[in-house]
Protein backbone atom coordinates (compact mmCIF):
# COMPACT_ATOMS: atom_id res chain seq x y z
CA UNK A 1 0.00 0.00 0.00
CA UNK A 2 1.49 3.26 -0.96
CA UNK A 3 1.10 6.68 0.41
CA UNK A 4 1.39 9.67 -1.51
CA UNK A 5 2.09 13.56 -0.43
CA UNK A 6 0.99 16.39 -2.88
CA UNK A 7 0.95 19.37 -2.58
CA UNK A 8 -1.96 21.69 -4.14
CA UNK A 9 -1.08 23.83 -7.10
CA UNK A 10 -4.15 24.32 -8.83
CA UNK A 11 -8.01 25.99 -8.31
CA UNK A 12 -9.35 21.99 -8.79
CA UNK A 13 -7.08 20.74 -6.13
CA UNK A 14 -8.00 23.71 -3.42
CA UNK A 15 -11.48 22.48 -3.98
CA UNK A 16 -10.73 19.22 -3.89
CA UNK A 17 -8.82 19.81 -0.59
CA UNK A 18 -11.96 21.83 0.71
CA UNK A 19 -14.23 19.09 -0.03
CA UNK A 20 -12.14 16.51 1.66
CA UNK A 21 -14.10 16.34 5.17
CA UNK A 22 -17.45 16.29 3.55
CA UNK A 23 -16.31 13.32 1.81
CA UNK A 24 -14.90 11.67 4.89
CA UNK A 25 -18.08 12.67 7.45
CA UNK A 26 -20.69 12.08 5.08
CA UNK A 27 -22.30 9.62 6.82
CA UNK A 28 -21.70 11.24 10.58
CA UNK A 29 -24.96 12.95 11.37
CA UNK A 30 -23.06 15.14 13.74
CA UNK A 31 -20.62 16.73 10.71
CA UNK A 32 -22.04 20.12 9.90
CA UNK A 33 -19.91 21.20 6.53
CA UNK A 34 -18.39 24.41 5.75
CA UNK A 35 -19.49 26.83 3.36
CA UNK A 36 -17.14 25.87 0.19
CA UNK A 37 -17.30 29.37 -1.30
CA UNK A 38 -15.99 30.80 1.98
CA UNK A 39 -12.95 28.38 2.51
CA UNK A 40 -12.18 28.60 -0.87
CA UNK A 41 -11.50 32.28 -0.15
CA UNK A 42 -9.77 31.59 2.85
CA UNK A 43 -6.85 29.20 1.74
CA UNK A 44 -6.75 30.91 -2.18
CA UNK A 45 -3.14 33.40 -1.30
CA UNK A 46 -5.28 35.47 -4.27
CA UNK A 47 -7.82 35.93 -1.62
CA UNK A 48 -6.53 35.47 1.82
CA UNK A 49 -5.60 38.50 3.82
CA UNK A 50 -3.42 36.57 5.97
CA UNK A 51 -1.54 35.61 3.29
CA UNK A 52 0.74 38.99 3.66
CA UNK A 53 2.08 38.01 7.12
CA UNK A 54 1.62 33.81 6.55
CA UNK A 55 3.66 31.10 4.52
CA UNK A 56 1.85 28.58 4.03
CA UNK A 57 1.68 25.41 2.16
CA UNK A 58 -1.84 22.73 1.85
CA UNK A 59 -1.22 18.90 1.24
CA UNK A 60 -3.52 16.32 -0.21
CA UNK A 61 -2.29 12.18 1.48
CA UNK A 62 -3.47 10.11 -1.13
CA UNK A 63 -3.22 6.24 -0.37
CA UNK A 64 -2.94 3.63 -3.08
CA UNK A 65 -4.54 6.58 -5.50
CA UNK A 66 -7.37 7.40 -3.20
CA UNK A 67 -7.87 10.58 -0.94
CA UNK A 68 -6.90 9.81 2.54
CA UNK A 69 -6.31 13.44 4.38
CA UNK A 70 -5.50 16.85 4.39
CA UNK A 71 -3.21 19.56 5.98
CA UNK A 72 -2.39 23.02 5.81
CA UNK A 73 1.28 24.14 7.43
CA UNK A 74 1.27 27.50 8.26
CA UNK A 75 4.08 30.31 9.60
CA UNK A 76 2.62 33.13 10.74
CA UNK A 77 5.32 35.69 11.21
CA UNK A 78 3.37 38.55 12.44
CA UNK A 79 2.02 35.83 15.25
CA UNK A 80 5.09 34.54 16.21
CA UNK A 81 6.84 38.40 16.27
CA UNK A 82 4.00 39.18 18.89
CA UNK A 83 4.38 36.26 21.21
CA UNK A 84 8.62 36.00 20.50
CA UNK A 85 8.04 32.30 19.52
CA UNK A 86 9.11 30.42 16.56
CA UNK A 87 6.47 27.90 15.87
CA UNK A 88 5.00 26.12 12.75
CA UNK A 89 1.20 26.06 12.63
CA UNK A 90 -1.04 22.58 11.56
CA UNK A 91 -4.69 23.62 10.30
CA UNK A 92 -7.19 22.18 8.42
CA UNK A 93 -6.42 18.65 9.08
CA UNK A 94 -8.30 15.99 8.41
CA UNK A 95 -7.32 12.23 7.67
CA UNK A 96 -8.64 8.52 7.82
CA UNK A 97 -7.71 6.06 10.74
CA UNK A 98 -4.48 5.28 9.18
CA UNK A 99 -0.71 6.54 11.61
CA UNK A 100 1.16 6.48 8.43
CA UNK A 101 -1.33 8.44 6.64
CA UNK A 102 -1.16 11.26 9.79
CA UNK A 103 2.48 11.01 10.14
CA UNK A 104 3.31 11.86 6.43
CA UNK A 105 0.94 14.77 6.43
CA UNK A 106 2.76 15.92 9.78
CA UNK A 107 5.93 15.56 8.01
CA UNK A 108 5.31 18.17 5.47
CA UNK A 109 4.41 20.76 8.00
CA UNK A 110 7.34 20.08 9.82
CA UNK A 111 9.51 20.12 6.57
CA UNK A 112 7.90 23.55 6.10
CA UNK A 113 8.50 24.62 9.95
CA UNK A 114 12.77 23.74 9.58
CA UNK A 115 12.59 26.00 6.40
CA UNK A 116 11.63 28.50 8.53
CA UNK A 117 13.73 28.15 11.32
CA UNK A 118 10.93 27.66 13.58
CA UNK A 119 10.85 25.33 16.97
CA UNK A 120 7.81 23.86 17.74
CA UNK A 121 4.81 22.84 15.55
CA UNK A 122 1.37 23.48 16.97
CA UNK A 123 -2.33 23.13 16.02
CA UNK A 124 -4.88 22.80 14.77
CA UNK A 125 -5.08 26.61 14.27
CA UNK A 126 -5.82 28.79 11.36
CA UNK A 127 -4.05 31.73 9.67
CA UNK A 128 -5.59 33.11 12.59
CA UNK A 129 -8.16 33.00 15.20
CA UNK A 130 -11.13 34.24 12.99
CA UNK A 131 -10.46 30.26 11.50
CA UNK A 132 -11.20 27.16 13.12
CA UNK A 133 -9.08 25.98 15.54
CA UNK A 134 -8.40 22.82 17.93
CA UNK A 135 -9.20 19.46 17.62
CA UNK A 136 -12.58 18.10 19.05
CA UNK A 137 -11.27 15.52 22.04
CA UNK A 138 -15.09 15.72 23.64
CA UNK A 139 -18.56 15.77 22.73
CA UNK A 140 -18.16 13.91 19.65
CA UNK A 141 -21.95 12.81 19.92
CA UNK A 142 -22.98 16.39 19.66
CA UNK A 143 -23.62 18.41 16.29
CA UNK A 144 -21.20 20.50 15.62
CA UNK A 145 -21.48 23.94 14.33
CA UNK A 146 -20.66 26.55 11.75
CA UNK A 147 -17.60 27.84 13.08
CA UNK A 148 -16.02 24.97 14.41
CA UNK A 149 -14.48 21.89 13.80
CA UNK A 150 -15.34 18.66 13.93
CA UNK A 151 -13.46 15.32 13.89
CA UNK A 152 -13.49 11.38 14.81
CA UNK A 153 -12.16 10.47 18.46
CA UNK A 154 -9.06 8.75 16.51
CA UNK A 155 -7.76 12.35 16.03
CA UNK A 156 -6.29 12.71 19.06
CA UNK A 157 -4.78 8.84 19.16
CA UNK A 158 -2.55 9.61 16.53
CA UNK A 159 -1.33 13.14 17.82
CA UNK A 160 -0.56 11.75 21.03
CA UNK A 161 1.23 9.22 19.78
CA UNK A 162 3.17 11.63 17.48
CA UNK A 163 4.50 12.56 20.73
CA UNK A 164 1.60 15.91 20.94
CA UNK A 165 0.94 16.99 24.21
CA UNK A 166 -1.66 19.78 25.50
CA UNK A 167 -1.34 23.26 25.12
CA UNK A 168 -4.84 24.97 25.47
CA UNK A 169 -8.02 23.66 25.86
CA UNK A 170 -11.37 25.15 24.96
CA UNK A 171 -14.90 24.55 26.35
CA UNK A 172 -17.72 24.81 24.74
CA UNK A 173 -21.27 25.03 26.26
CA UNK A 174 -24.90 24.94 25.24
CA UNK A 175 -27.82 26.48 27.15
CA UNK A 176 -31.63 26.41 27.04
CA UNK A 177 -32.97 30.21 27.23
CA UNK A 178 -35.52 31.20 29.57
CA UNK A 179 -38.68 32.05 29.40
CA UNK A 180 -37.41 34.91 32.10
CA UNK A 181 -34.47 36.26 33.11
CA UNK A 182 -33.68 36.05 36.85
CA UNK A 183 -34.01 39.58 38.72
CA UNK A 184 -31.26 39.94 39.34
CA UNK A 185 -29.90 40.07 36.07
CA UNK A 186 -32.90 42.72 35.36
CA UNK A 187 -31.18 44.45 38.18
CA UNK A 188 -27.33 44.36 37.30
CA UNK A 189 -28.29 45.53 33.96
CA UNK A 190 -29.84 48.57 34.79
CA UNK A 191 -27.69 49.25 37.27
CA UNK A 192 -24.31 49.06 35.25
CA UNK A 193 -25.76 51.34 32.16
CA UNK A 194 -27.21 54.15 35.05
CA UNK A 195 -23.60 53.71 37.24
CA UNK A 196 -21.50 54.19 34.10
CA UNK A 197 -23.37 56.24 31.79
CA UNK A 198 -23.89 53.43 28.85
CA UNK A 199 -26.32 52.98 26.29
CA UNK A 200 -27.35 49.61 24.31
CA UNK A 201 -27.19 50.17 20.61
CA UNK A 202 -29.39 48.63 18.15
CA UNK A 203 -26.66 47.86 15.37
CA UNK A 204 -28.55 48.76 11.85
CA UNK A 205 -26.82 48.97 7.80
CA UNK A 206 -27.21 52.75 7.77
CA UNK A 207 -25.04 52.89 11.37
CA UNK A 208 -22.19 50.62 9.45
CA UNK A 209 -22.63 52.50 6.65
CA UNK A 210 -22.23 56.08 7.71
CA UNK A 211 -19.84 55.27 11.20
CA UNK A 212 -17.90 52.41 10.24
CA UNK A 213 -19.44 50.54 12.64
CA UNK A 214 -18.09 47.54 11.10
CA UNK A 215 -14.57 48.20 11.71
CA UNK A 216 -15.20 49.91 15.13
CA UNK A 217 -16.12 46.33 16.22
CA UNK A 218 -12.92 44.84 14.35
CA UNK A 219 -10.90 47.38 15.99
CA UNK A 220 -12.41 46.48 19.48
CA UNK A 221 -11.81 42.75 18.80
CA UNK A 222 -8.15 43.08 18.56
CA UNK A 223 -7.98 45.38 21.63
CA UNK A 224 -9.96 42.46 23.44
CA UNK A 225 -8.63 39.16 22.88
CA UNK A 226 -4.87 40.50 21.82
CA UNK A 227 -3.47 38.46 24.94
CA UNK A 228 -5.48 35.48 24.61
CA UNK A 229 -3.93 32.45 23.68
CA UNK A 230 -1.48 32.68 20.36
CA UNK A 231 -4.13 35.54 19.26
CA UNK A 232 -2.54 37.61 16.42
CA UNK A 233 -3.66 41.22 16.60
CA UNK A 234 -4.67 42.03 13.10
CA UNK A 235 -3.59 44.95 10.80
CA UNK A 236 -7.03 47.02 9.74
CA UNK A 237 -6.38 46.46 6.19
CA UNK A 238 -7.35 42.59 6.62
CA UNK A 239 -10.32 43.26 8.20
CA UNK A 240 -12.46 44.03 5.44
CA UNK A 241 -12.32 39.97 4.00
CA UNK A 242 -14.02 38.98 7.69
CA UNK A 243 -16.34 41.79 7.57
CA UNK A 244 -17.58 41.09 4.11
CA UNK A 245 -18.16 37.77 5.20
CA UNK A 246 -19.81 38.41 8.43
CA UNK A 247 -22.05 41.32 6.88
CA UNK A 248 -23.35 38.54 4.55
CA UNK A 249 -24.66 36.14 6.99
CA UNK A 250 -24.82 38.26 9.83
CA UNK A 251 -28.47 39.02 11.15
CA UNK A 252 -28.37 42.66 12.46
CA UNK A 253 -30.97 42.29 15.55
CA UNK A 254 -28.78 39.43 16.81
CA UNK A 255 -25.79 41.69 17.51
CA UNK A 256 -25.46 43.51 21.14
CA UNK A 257 -23.50 46.65 21.77
CA UNK A 258 -22.67 49.32 24.25
CA UNK A 259 -21.54 52.70 23.87
CA UNK A 260 -20.22 55.17 26.88
CA UNK A 261 -21.40 58.27 26.84
CA UNK A 262 -18.56 60.09 24.51
CA UNK A 263 -20.40 57.46 21.88
CA UNK A 264 -17.10 55.16 21.78
CA UNK A 265 -17.70 51.43 21.56
CA UNK A 266 -16.89 49.69 24.90
CA UNK A 267 -18.96 46.73 24.45
CA UNK A 268 -20.30 44.25 21.96
CA UNK A 269 -21.91 40.59 21.19
CA UNK A 270 -21.93 38.53 17.98
CA UNK A 271 -24.25 35.92 17.56
CA UNK A 272 -26.24 34.53 14.81
CA UNK A 273 -29.15 31.91 14.05
CA UNK A 274 -27.99 27.93 13.74
CA UNK A 275 -27.29 27.35 10.10
CA UNK A 276 -26.57 23.94 10.57
CA UNK A 277 -29.77 22.33 9.05
CA UNK A 278 -29.30 24.65 6.71
CA UNK A 279 -25.70 23.87 6.16
CA UNK A 280 -26.50 20.20 5.98
CA UNK A 281 -29.15 20.42 3.35
CA UNK A 282 -26.74 22.28 0.95
CA UNK A 283 -23.82 20.03 2.31
CA UNK A 284 -21.84 23.38 2.20
CA UNK A 285 -22.52 24.61 -1.32
CA UNK A 286 -24.37 27.89 -2.52
CA UNK A 287 -25.49 25.68 -5.97
CA UNK A 288 -27.82 24.58 -7.30
CA UNK A 289 -30.39 25.32 -4.75
CA UNK A 290 -28.28 25.70 -1.50
CA UNK A 291 -28.53 29.36 -1.53
CA UNK A 292 -32.00 28.89 -0.65
CA UNK A 293 -31.64 26.72 2.23
CA UNK A 294 -29.44 29.91 3.72
CA UNK A 295 -31.55 32.24 2.96
CA UNK A 296 -34.15 30.76 4.28
CA UNK A 297 -32.45 30.03 7.89
CA UNK A 298 -30.50 33.51 8.00
CA UNK A 299 -33.44 36.10 7.20
CA UNK A 300 -36.99 33.93 6.72
CA UNK A 301 -37.36 31.36 9.50
CA UNK A 302 -34.28 30.96 12.02
CA UNK A 303 -33.84 27.52 13.36
CA UNK A 304 -34.32 27.04 17.04
CA UNK A 305 -30.96 27.82 17.82
CA UNK A 306 -28.28 30.37 17.93
CA UNK A 307 -24.58 30.28 17.80
CA UNK A 308 -22.78 32.81 20.33
CA UNK A 309 -19.75 33.80 18.22
CA UNK A 310 -17.93 36.42 20.64
CA UNK A 311 -18.16 38.76 23.32
CA UNK A 312 -15.67 41.63 23.35
CA UNK A 313 -15.09 44.50 26.27
CA UNK A 314 -12.66 47.21 25.80
CA UNK A 315 -10.21 46.35 28.82
CA UNK A 316 -10.91 49.22 30.64
CA UNK A 317 -14.23 48.72 30.98
CA UNK A 318 -13.68 44.92 31.93
CA UNK A 319 -14.59 44.56 35.66
CA UNK A 320 -17.40 47.52 35.41
CA UNK A 321 -20.37 44.49 34.65
CA UNK A 322 -20.46 45.33 30.56
CA UNK A 323 -19.95 41.72 29.94
CA UNK A 324 -23.29 41.20 32.11
CA UNK A 325 -25.07 43.53 30.32
CA UNK A 326 -24.70 42.48 26.95
CA UNK A 327 -25.26 38.45 27.88
CA UNK A 328 -28.73 40.32 29.20
CA UNK A 329 -29.42 42.02 25.93
CA UNK A 330 -28.68 38.99 23.75
CA UNK A 331 -31.20 36.66 26.04
CA UNK A 332 -33.74 39.46 25.76
CA UNK A 333 -32.88 39.39 21.93
CA UNK A 334 -33.10 35.44 21.73
CA UNK A 335 -36.46 35.58 23.74
CA UNK A 336 -38.29 38.10 21.18
CA UNK A 337 -36.87 36.01 18.22
CA UNK A 338 -38.21 32.83 19.63
CA UNK A 339 -34.34 31.17 20.22
CA UNK A 340 -34.94 28.37 22.33
CA UNK A 341 -30.78 27.33 22.48
CA UNK A 342 -27.63 29.29 22.09
CA UNK A 343 -24.49 27.53 21.82
CA UNK A 344 -21.20 29.13 21.85
CA UNK A 345 -17.50 29.37 20.63
CA UNK A 346 -14.89 28.25 22.39
CA UNK A 347 -14.00 29.63 26.10
CA UNK A 348 -10.34 29.07 26.83
CA UNK A 349 -10.65 27.12 29.82
CA UNK A 350 -8.91 29.24 31.90
CA UNK A 351 -11.41 31.69 31.49
CA UNK A 352 -13.17 31.32 34.59
CA UNK A 353 -14.22 34.56 35.03
CA UNK A 354 -16.16 34.51 31.79
CA UNK A 355 -17.54 30.79 32.30
CA UNK A 356 -18.77 31.71 35.99
CA UNK A 357 -21.17 34.56 33.95
CA UNK A 358 -22.57 31.91 32.47
CA UNK A 359 -23.72 29.90 35.15
CA UNK A 360 -27.40 31.69 36.25
CA UNK A 361 -28.24 29.80 32.76
CA UNK A 362 -26.91 26.79 33.75
CA UNK A 363 -24.98 25.63 30.68
CA UNK A 364 -24.12 22.38 29.63
CA UNK A 365 -20.31 22.09 29.16
CA UNK A 366 -21.08 19.74 26.39
CA UNK A 367 -17.71 20.48 24.23
CA UNK A 368 -13.60 20.22 25.01
CA UNK A 369 -11.02 21.52 22.08
CA UNK A 370 -7.70 21.59 22.03
CA UNK A 371 -4.53 22.69 20.70
CA UNK A 372 -1.33 20.46 20.59
CA UNK A 373 2.10 21.02 20.78
CA UNK A 374 5.67 19.31 19.95
CA UNK A 375 8.82 20.32 19.84
CA UNK A 376 10.77 20.13 16.14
Amino acid sequence: MSIEIKEVKSRKDLRRFVNFPEKLYRHNPNYVPYLEFDQMDTLDPKTNPAAEFCNYKLYMAYKDGEEAGRVAAIVNHKNNEQWNHKQVRFGWIDFIDDREVSAALMAKVEELGREYGMEEIVGPLGFTDMDPEGTLIEGFDRESTMPQIYNDPYYQDHLEAMGFTKDADWLEFRAAIPEKLPDKIERLEKIVLERNNLRLVQVTRKLIKENDYAHKIFALDNETYKTLYNVTELPMDAADRYIGFYLKVLDLRYLSCVENADGELVGFGITMPSLARALKKSRGRLFPFGWWHLLHDLFIKHSEGAELLLIGVRPDYQNLGVNAVIIADMFHKYQKLGVKWVESNGELETNIKVQKQFEMFNPDWCKRRRAYIKKL
